[in-house]
Formats: C-alpha cells, structure tokens, sequence
C-alpha cells in the first residue's frame, strides 16, 4: 500500500512563494506518475501538475503555467510543487496522488496523500 505525506504548506501573502514536498512509501512499481490537485472551499477538487517518474513527461493546468514547478528527487522518493507568484485564488488543501506509470493527462489516481493547507492573503 503506498502513503502519502505532504508537507510544506503555509499562509503566505499575494505574490510570495511556497513549496510543497509529497514523499512516498510502500511503492512496489518502478514506473510511476505523481500529481498534485487542489481542492477549494466549495469547490470541486481539481489538477494541478502531474509528471512521470522520469520526468520526461510533465503537465501543467492553465491556471499556473509560469508560475508552478513540479520537480522530483527519486531517490528520496520525493516529489515537489514549486509555487511562486501566489494568488488569492491559490488557497487550497493541495494533495499528492500517485499510480503506477500512466499518462500525465486525466485525473485518475490510486493512491492520496491528506493534503496540506495552502493560504494566500491578498
């Protein structure tokens, strides 16, 4: 069974930076995609940035190309989320999801992390 824990999150004002880490444990697959999502209150959970083990493949939503960074350290079986030029519109629970080697693209995980609390003032 793989876990998940996420660390790194924060209240940070309008324009700061932030960066999120996602270690894993209990991986039996070599290949892998790991992603982040976030979730606002009231709405629904969505994507965020997802990459490949390798880091080949990297995918980015529209909403924060330019401004977040996926990264990887595979030998801490740790993976990133740089965020810089935070918004209001960034406060979220983010969270960390992982599946065997698959696309960067769709939404289906298998395994979650508990998420961390991102806040952004303005």
């Amino acid at each position: 069974q793989v876990q998940l824990v996420e660390s790194g999150g924060g209240v940070v004002q309008a324009g700061g930076s932030l960066r999120l880490s996602c270690t894993a444990s209990g991986r039996t697959f070599s290949r892998y995609t790991t992603a982040w999502f976030r979730q606002a209150p009231g709405k629904e959970r969505e994507f965020v940035a997802a990459q490949t083990w390798s880091g080949t493949n990297t995918n980015y939503a529209d909403s924060v190309k330019g401004r977040f960074t996926i990264s990887r350290d595979n030998a801490k079986n740790t993976v990133y989320l740089q965020m810089n030029s935070l918004k209001p519109d960034d406060t979220a629970v983010y969270y960390c999801a992982d599946k065997p080697y698959g696309s960067v693209y769709g939404n289906e995980y298998d395994y979650w992390g508990q998420g961390t609390q991102v806040t952004v003032s303005s």
